[in-house]
């Protein structure tokens, strides 16, 4: 029996995927002015639609890259496709998945009334569970960015000021060290403590001599640089790759899709288009 806090990547809807599953698919990605990070969600995007043939597979993004969710939608609603799902490519369900998305949702469907969006849960943990995919593919580049074994490992994220937010980070940190046999720790590149520097010294302290540190990004960028950078420097043995295009991220994409689609995951209800600050969560 697995543990009750993990969701296995065979996991699917009975019979394979839905029909409303083969309705066309915009990723939706943070955004960043480093174009790495957007080839990383185009590469993405085609191992989604090479895995789901006859399913038409488009990236967008919140920020700095063109088009943004609202502009996608939009555009699959000019083609007349009556409905679309939306991916959150995000590991955390912070601001972003709770008021930019929404948003988004909502100035399409201002502009196009008869278009049907879904919109899937995050890539990250859905409440409590943590799904065994992400940590799979977690596993798999840690693996890929040098050779084991790892006395201690940390799990390196972005960042957010959402206290709930950082608790499912606590979440994967733990299911992933449960799976590893090994103490995992998590580390922030912003918003929050403590630095990735910090959290490897922290482990050598407490008598680790081979620490690692798993990236939690979906995409490299200056964070993913920074952290490289900044764990390197504190002694860490091996630093892995952003997850990018992985198979077991595309196995979780795509089981995400299924599930609301099958409604085994509620679509997101969508407030009204309103002002709004803007924040740095991730």
């Amino acid at each position: 029996m697995r543990p009750a806090h993990l969701t296995r990547p065979g996991d699917r809807t009975a019979g394979g995927p839905s029909a409303a599953a083969t309705d066309p698919v915009v990723l939706v990605a943070h955004g960043s002015r480093d174009p790495r990070a957007a080839a990383a969600t185009l590469a993405l995007a085609r191992a989604v639609s090479a895995a789901r043939p006859g399913v038409a597979v488009s990236a967008s993004w919140l920020d700095h890259t063109e088009p943004g969710p609202a502009a996608a939608l939009r555009a699959l609603a000019g083609a007349g496709h009556p409905r679309a799902v939306l991916v959150p490519l995000l590991l955390t369900a912070a601001y972003h998945r709770r008021v930019d998305i929404p948003a988004a949702v909502a100035e399409a469907r201002a502009a196009a009334p008869g278009l049907s969006v879904r919109v899937t849960d995050v890539l990250g943990p859905a409440g409590a569970s943590v799904d065994a995919g992400l940590l799979e593919g977690l596993r798999r580049r840690l693996a890929e960015a040098g050779p084991g074994p790892f006395d201690a490992v940390v799990l390196a994220a972005a960042g957010t000021r959402d206290a709930r937010a950082r608790a499912s980070v606590g979440r994967v940190a733990a299911a992933l060290g449960d799976g590893l046999g090994v103490p995992v720790r998590v580390s922030y590149a912003s918003a929050a403590p403590p630095r990735v520097g910090t959290a490897v010294a922290r482990l050598h302290a407490d008598g680790a001599r081979r620490v690692a540190v798993s990236a939690y990004f979906l995409a490299p960028g200056l964070f993913h640089d920074a952290v490289t950078g900044e764990a390197r420097a504190a002694g860490a043995v091996a630093v892995s790759a952003p997850l990018t295009d992985a198979p077991d991220l595309v196995d979780l994409v795509l089981r995400r899709v299924d599930a609301v689609c099958s409604g085994r995951a509620e679509a997101s209800p969508v407030p009204p288009v309103r002002s709004r600050p803007r924040a740095h969560a991730a």
